[in-house]
């Protein structure tokens, strides 16, 4: 039974995120944001499952944008325009910015 268990570890079987997450990371280039590895591998993420993301300027008093996405095979999230617009004011922008990012599953 446990060398099945490693077997299906060891092909790569993934069990989806089940709970929240919260964790901070810069915003890369093509507005994405990379979800740390050590996120992937305690929670054992999928690509191809559905989050929902909240996004917001870290240390900011303005409250997280929420979207659902899915996470690129290279572990990124693209954040979507619209988010972004309502997160930077007219004299900042979001390049280069820490942002904080809480990820949890999408509710079916």
């Amino acid at each position: 039974m446990l060398e099945s268990a490693r077997r299906e570890v060891r092909k790569g079987v993934n069990v989806p995120l089940s709970q929240k997450v919260t964790f901070q990371a810069a915003l890369e280039a093509r507005n994405k944001v990379q979800v740390p590895k050590l996120i992937r591998r305690e929670f054992k993420m999928e690509p191809d499952q559905v989050l929902l993301v909240g996004v917001g300027i870290r240390n900011s008093l303005k409250d997280l944008e929420f979207f659902y996405a899915r996470m690129t095979k290279d572990a990124r999230i693209r954040i979507p325009k619209t988010a972004r617009s309502n997160l930077q004011n007219e004299d900042t922008t979001l390049a280069g910015q820490i942002l904080e990012l809480t990820l949890e599953p999408a509710s079916e």
